[in-house]
């Protein structure tokens, strides 16, 4: 086969490869399953006491809640991205770089737990701290699992903790998981 038939074949598959990529973030962002906006972070003054500091994370994904291959694109909640992560009163606020930040009103949450995996990183052990939270009620009923894996052991614990104490600080809507 002559070279210049290899190279052309070659760039017609990378071609259709980014089509291909192109189409299904496309459908994820504007599918029949796409979740309601999440809540803008409110001004500071607005959030209340911090319950922990700004703790350096990176912000893997948002998946439906139970799915951890079933990620959310609508929104930029599927941009992986390096994030600062706080909890304070009225929520928890992830901060993320070249995506818009995300915030999980108080609540919204649901649970708090670990997790080895969730789509866009695999770690080992239980390195993913996960937060399942309810944007809409009405609108999706199961849920959001958002995924943070944070730069160090003992930070992951205190965001766990912190977020556990507004879980249980916060009355049942329904019925509420327990943390993992």
């Amino acid at each position: 086969m002559p070279p210049w038939l290899s190279v052309t074949i070659l760039v017609v598959l990378g071609a259709a490869l980014l089509l291909g990529m192109a189409k299904g973030w496309r459908r994820l962002r504007r599918g029949p399953d796409a979740v309601p906006a999440p809540p803008a972070v409110p001004a500071d003054d607005a959030l209340g006491e911090a319950r922990t500091g700004p703790l350096d994370a990176t912000y893997v994904s948002t998946t439906r809640s139970g799915d951890w291959l079933d990620r959310v694109g609508s929104h930029g909640l599927g941009v992986r991205s390096a994030a600062t992560v706080a909890v304070h009163e009225a929520g928890v606020v992830v901060r993320r770089r070249g995506a818009p930040d995300v915030f999980v009103p108080r609540a919204a949450l649901r649970a708090v737990g670990t997790s080895g995996g969730m789509a866009g990183k695999v770690v080992g052990g239980e390195g993913l701290v996960v937060l399942t939270w309810v944007p809409s009620p009405d609108d999706d009923p199961r849920g959001l699992d958002t995924g943070l894996r944070l730069r160090h052991r003992q930070e992951a614990d205190e965001l766990r903790a912190a977020t556990q104490t507004l879980i249980g600080s916060t009355p049942a809507a329904g019925g509420s998981k327990e943390s993992s």
